[in-house]
């Protein structure tokens, strides 16, 4: 079997399996151990941290902040590690040749290609769950999960143009959504500082692409596929936004008014 063949077949085998693990909502799980509602039902009706917090408490929300954050590192961490050393372990015995071809081989699965793969498809079940009639939730604490593992500086930077917006806005969509849409433009932008991107592997990677993408472009359009979820399981957000109907989040207990 070529060996680039045996990359993708690899490849769908993990992405499989990461979405299955996404699939399994902690938000649906845990409220219904603890109050035996659906919390789709209630509330907002998002399957994520925040509508468990408000229909069940704090204590449930920080239970499905946990598993939904874990569940992404699970995935990055066996497409990163576990795929990546299934595909080393697999190279050709083409033996050391004068173009160092086996170099060429090795640095094409380098585990960030794995790691992208497992966490975007842990996203996407997380997302829509096959185990839920693939109603599930906006995905913003797994897409967290997802980058930091990916690379932190890059989270660290998002998480600041997210708290920018919000202290500017107090609506925290609207924070989730520029975040969204400047992760693309600044994984492009921050490549030579992304894991995997020096000269040597960029060099070795151009001669050999496993998905037929340089690194550099196969990460941003991988960055924008992220963002288009977000920006689509936010798609009430955003019109209620257009209409100047989204809420503001209020820190306290509004006082009742004086007589």
């Amino acid at each position: 079997m070529p060996y680039r063949l045996l990359i993708l077949l690899c490849f769908g085998l993990f992405a499989l399996v990461s979405y299955l693990l996404g699939s399994i909502n902690f938000a649906i799980l845990i409220t219904r151990a603890f109050t035996g509602r659906d919390v789709r039902a209630a509330g907002s009706g998002n399957a994520g941290m925040t509508n468990v917090m408000r229909t069940a408490g704090f204590l449930p929300g920080l239970l499905t902040f946990l598993g939904d954050f874990l569940k992404a590192v699970a995935a990055v961490a066996l497409g990163k590690y576990l795929l990546t050393g299934l595909l080393l372990s697999l190279l050709p015995a083409v033996g050391h040749t004068a173009s160092g071809e086996v170099f060429q081989y090795a640095v094409s699965v380098a585990p960030i290609y794995g790691a992208t793969i497992c966490g975007f498809f842990c996203l996407l079940g997380h997302m829509f769950p096959v185990f839920f009639g693939f109603r599930g939730g906006k995905g913003i604490v797994t897409a967290v999960g997802t980058i930091l593992v990916l690379d932190w500086r890059l989270l660290c930077v998002l998480a600041a143009i997210f708290g920018l917006v919000f202290l500017c806005t107090r609506i925290i969509s609207l924070a989730s959504i520029v975040a969204a849409l400047c992760y693309p433009p600044l994984t492009y932008l921050c490549f030579s500082l992304l894991p995997g991107s020096d000269p040597i592997n960029r060099a070795a990677l151009s001669a050999y692409q496993p998905l037929f993408l340089p690194l550099r472009w196969f990460l941003t359009l991988a960055a924008a596929a992220f963002a288009l979820l977000v920006l689509l399981k936010h798609g009430d957000n955003i019109r209620r936004l257009l209409r100047g109907e989204e809420k503001r989040l209020t820190l306290g207990r509004s006082k009742p008014p004086k007589e």
